[in-house]
């Protein structure tokens, strides 16, 4: 199938600027380096007036967190979660999100659905299950646990691995990268939205976190890690992590580490907005509305703090079920510390890395896949135009096919 979009703006992904009027074709799948397009396409797009961006990239999103209310996911069923799954995942495409990393969760049953033509979705890079110590954040399940006989028995929970000790993480790493994860993710400090885990706690040692990072090395890949305080990023950077996700309470000698050892952050503002406004309807418990309330009330200073030790930031957003429709909230989040080209940069530049699919996605350029956003209005003017895809997004396209269209 061929695909001519003609007379839009086209963005530069290398001077994170829009190069002017070109025509842009697509040729099974992928951008090809045209004769400016002069022979018609199967589909032709009049993109006057418009400004044609590469699909927009989220390094951070959880497709298997189907709810909020994770007292409810207990009693969940396979077709339950799959048919929540299947929505989020084309909800999220259609609003202009062509590429995305899942940080956590069986996604099999998606990729599979997905691969067979029964349901639509962004390209996905998945860490597959979340590995987390017992009482960690990736340790979902509330109540009393029997203690088990060795540390060598791991549990599984609706999103993770829990795996104590060393040789526990290696078994969990090795059968997670066996079933098909694209990079492992661990946790190393406490979270939001999980029972037992404070805020101020550190999760994981050393040797917990190098086998880690050892395995994923062995097979030419990398671990992420969720981290909010400076000794638990520390200690993962040190260790060989190469993103860390979150980090609203970093501080500047930390980000120095970042910077040194040359590892990514991932904020994730917008989840934090959400839960405040919609957590306690959705049924969060009061602890977890505290714990939210102290990472949302930081977010922005570690964006100041990051960019200034010129540490590597990337572009997520980590919301949960019913709070993913406000996905493209955390462009105008961003907005509030950040210029639209550093936005922008942070996803066309940065996250295709976290990736692992530099030169196919991020950018509209021969041998990309045709993966494009057009826009009404210039985000360079005003970034925060992106904040509303139902008003500003004319078409979003996926390998060169319309998968949503806007009100002419």
């Amino acid at each position: 199938m061929r695909t001519v979009i003609r007379n839009g703006q086209i963005f530069d992904t290398a001077t994170l600027n829009f190069a002017g009027e070109r025509t842009l074709v697509i040729e099974d799948g992928r951008i090809v380096d045209d004769d400016g397009g002069s022979a018609a396409g199967d589909v032709e797009i009049d993109a006057a007036g418009c400004f044609v961006l590469p699909g927009f990239i989220d390094a951070h999103v959880h497709f298997r967190l189907t709810t909020l209310n994770f007292r409810r996911l207990a009693h969940w069923t396979e077709v339950e979660f799959g048919l929540v799954m299947a929505r989020l995942s084309r909800q999220t495409l259609e609003r202009g999100f062509t590429a995305v990393r899942d940080t956590g969760g069986d996604l099999r049953g998606l990729i599979r659905a997905v691969a067979s033509g029964w349901a639509v979705s962004p390209r996905i890079v998945r860490s597959g299950l979340m590995i987390s110590q017992t009482g960690g954040h990736g340790d979902t399940e509330g109540g009393v646990r029997e203690v088990p006989e060795c540390a060598c028995q791991m549990r599984h929970t609706a999103f993770g691995v829990v795996a104590d000790g060393p040789d526990a993480v290696r078994k969990a790493a090795r059968h997670l990268l066996r079933d098909g994860s694209n990079f492992l993710k661990i946790h190393v400090s406490g979270g939001v939205a999980t029972p037992s885990d404070p805020m101020d706690c550190i999760q994981y040692t050393p040797p917990e976190v190098a086998v880690a990072v050892e395995e994923a090395s062995n097979r030419r890949t990398y671990v992420a890690a969720h981290a909010y305080l400076p000794d638990a990023i520390q200690m993962a950077v040190n260790g060989g992590v190469r993103s860390i996700e979150h980090g609203n309470l970093i501080d500047a000698p930390t980000a120095g580490l970042m910077a040194e050892k040359g590892a990514v952050l991932v904020p994730t503002l917008v989840t934090y907005e959400a839960m405040g406004a919609f957590g306690a309807e959705l049924g969060m418990p009061k602890a977890n509305l505290e714990k939210n309330k102290i990472v949302l009330d930081s977010g922005l200073r570690s964006l100041e703090i990051a960019a200034a030790a010129n540490v590597e930031i990337g572009f997520g957003t980590d919301l949960i079920g019913e709070t993913q429709v406000r996905q493209n909230q955390e462009f105008a989040i961003r907005a509030e510390a950040q210029s639209a080209t550093d936005i922008l940069r942070s996803m066309y530049v940065v996250n295709p890395r976290l990736l692992m699919m530099e030169g196919e996605i991020g950018a509209l350029t021969p041998g990309a896949y045709g993966d494009v956003a057009i826009c009404r209005k210039n985000p360079l003017d005003d970034i925060k135009t992106l904040a509303d895809p139902a008003a500003n997004l004319a078409h979003v396209l996926k390998g060169g096919e319309i998968v949503w269209s806007g009100d002419a």
